[in-house]
C-alpha cells in the first residue's frame, strides 16, 4: 500500500464513529538527554540584542511549575504535551553556538554537540513528537492530535520572540530536521537509542536576531554534522513499536519539492503576558457569547494565520444563528449559511455536549478525504499554527478559550450540502467572553 493509501486510511479511520481501544500508558522514561543542565541566561529587554533564549522558551514551551508539566502556554490533548524541542543555535543568541536539547519541565538545556561553520545567525527550534502516551490515551484517533499539537507548539515559540524576525517551516523533510538536530532516523531509532522513545521531527521555527540579515537556514550544514555520542545508556528494554509511529514517519517523509519557510508576525495586542496566560479554558466559562466585532478579529487572525492552510469559518449564536466566513482582503465576515450550527458541533466533537452552548466557535476544515500525505500533514500542523495564533490573540482580547482536536464523521461541505468527503472539520476553538 502506498503512503497515500495509507494515510488515507489511517485518516478516515480517525474520522470515523469508531470508539479507540485504550491501552494502559506505558511508564515514562527519563529524559533521554542528559549531561550538565545549563541555565538560560536571561538578557536586558533589547529588540535589537541576541536572541534571547530565556524569554523565548518560557514563553512558549516551559511547563508551569508546580504541575508537574501539565499546563504549558501550548495546546496538548489530554495535557500529555508529546512535543518536544531541539535547538541549532548559531551566533547572536544568549547561549554559545552548538546543538542543545531543551527540558520544558525543568526550563534548562543539554549541550548536544558544536555548530557547524556558518551556522546562520540566531537559532532554529525543531519539533518533535514522542507517540506512546498520546496513542495510548486516543487510539486510532492520536496522529491528527499529534500534528495539531506540534502546530500549536510552533506557533506560540513563532509568537514569543520581543523583537527578532521569525519564520515557521511546516514542510521539511524529516530525515533532514533529524540529521540536523543531530537525532537518529525513526526507522533506527531503537538500535542507535534503545530504551528511549522515538522522536519524529514534524516543524521547525527559525528566530534571527533583528540586526542581522535575514539568512537561509542551512539546515544542510547543520545535518551534515556527525551524530552525536549518547549520553546516557538505558536500563530498560526497548519501547515497543507503535503503529501510529509509523504513521508518524510517513507523514515526516511526505514533502513538497523544497521546504517552504514563512514568516510570522504576531497580532498586535499579543503581550508576553497574554502568552503566559494562555490556558484551555474551563467549558463552564464559555457560555456568554463574544461581540461580533471581536469574534470578526479573532476569524480573521486565524484565516491569515498561515498562506495556503485550511479555511476557517465561525459557528455563531448572536445576533443570529450562523456559520460566517472571512471576508475577502478584509476582516468583516459574510453569512456562510443561516442556523445553529453548535449542536452538531457538539455532536462531531467526540460528544463534547458542551458545545453547544458556547459563546462562539473558530473552525479549520478543509483536507478532502483523497487528499495527498503531504497535504494531510499540512493542513493538520497549519490549522494547529492558526489556532495557536488564535487563541492567544483571544485571550489578549479577554475571551475565554478552549482548542478543541478531536473531530469524528465532522463533514461540513455535506452539512450545507456540498459534495460529501471534500471538507471535513479539522479543529477548533471554541470562545468564551469573560462576563
Amino acid at each position: 500500500m502506498t503512503p497515500d493509501a495509507t494515510l488515507g486510511h489511517a485518516l478516515a479511520l480517525a474520522r470515523s464513529p469508531r470508539t479507540p481501544a485504550r491501552a494502559t500508558p506505558p511508564p515514562r522514561r527519563p529524559y533521554p538527554w542528559t549531561g550538565t543542565p545549563l541555565a538560560l541566561p536571561a538578557a536586558a529587554p533589547d529588540p535589537d540584542g541576541p536572541v534571547d533564549l530565556d524569554h523565548l522558551l518560557r514563553h512558549s514551551l516551559r511547563a508551569r511549575p508546580g504541575t508537574g508539566g501539565r499546563l504549558r502556554p501550548a495546546a496538548s490533548a489530554g495535557a500529555l504535551h508529546p512535543v518536544r524541542a531541539h535547538l541549532l543555535i548559531g551566533p547572536g543568541c544568549t547561549l554559545p553556538p552548538g546543538r542543545y536539547a531543551y527540558d520544558a519541565e525543568v526550563h534548562r538545556v543539554f549541550r548536544r554537540g558544536p555548530a557547524p561553520r556558518g551556522a546562520a545567525p540566531g537559532v532554529i527550534a525543531v519539533l518533535t513528537v514522542t507517540a506512546a502516551h498520546t496513542a495510548a490515551h486516543y487510539g486510532h484517533r492520536a496522529w491528527p492530535l499529534l500534528l495539531l499539537d506540534t502546530g500549536h507548539a510552533a506557533a506560540a515559540l513563532a509568537l514569543a520572540p520581543r523583537g527578532p524576525g521569525v519564520r515557521v517551516s511546516l514542510d521539511a523533510d524529516a530525515a533532514t530536521l533529524a540529521a540536523a538536530a543531530g537525532l537518529p532516523p525513526a526507522d533506527r531509532w531503537q538500535r542507535i537509542r534503545p530504551g528511549t522513545e522515538t522522536e519524529h521531527p514534524l516543524a521547525a521555527v527559525q528566530v534571527t536576531p533583528r540586526r542581522t540579515q535575514r539568512t537561509a537556514p542551512a539546515l544542510d550544514r547543520w545535518a551534515a554534522l556527525p551524530l552525536p555520542h549518547r549520553t546516557r545508556i538505558p536500563t530498560r528494554p526497548p519501547a515497543r513499536p507503535c503503529g501510529t509511529g509509523r504513521l508518524l514517519e510517513l507523514l515526516g517523509a511526505a514533502t513538497g519539492t523544497e521546504p517552504a519557510w514563512h514568516p510570522v508576525r504576531r497580532p498586535a495586542t499579543v503581550t508576553g503576558r497574554a502568552l503566559l496566560e494562555r490556558r484551555s479554558a474551563d467549558p463552564a466559562t464559555l457560555g456568554h457569547p463574544p461581540d461580533g466585532e471581536t469574534v470578526a478579529r479573532l476569524l480573521h487572525t486565524a484565516a491569515t494565520a498561515w498562506p495556503g492552510g485550511p479555511a476557517w469559518c465561525a459557528a455563531v449564536a448572536t445576533p443570529a444563528p450562523a456559520l460566517l466566513a472571512p471576508g475577502h482582503h478584509t476582516a468583516t465576515p459574510y453569512r456562510l449559511a443561516r442556523g445553529d450550527a453548535r449542536p452538531s458541533l457538539a455532536h462531531w466533537a467526540a460528544g463534547q455536549l458542551w458545545l453547544a452552548d458556547t459563546g462562539a466557535a473558530l473552525l479549520a476544515h478543509g483536507c478532502p478525504s483523497d487528499a495527498p500525505a503531504s497535504q494531510i500533514r499540512h493542513d493538520h500542523l497549519a490549522a494547529g499554527f492558526a489556532a495557536g495564533t488564535a487563541h492567544a490573540h483571544a485571550v489578549a482580547e479577554g475571551i475565554n478559550a478552549r482548542p478543541v482536536g478531536s473531530w469524528q464523521q465532522a463533514d461540513l461541505g455535506a452539512a450545507l450540502g456540498d459534495t460529501p468527503g471534500h471538507d471535513w472539520v479539522l479543529h477548533g476553538l471554541a470562545l468564551g467572553a469573560a462576563r
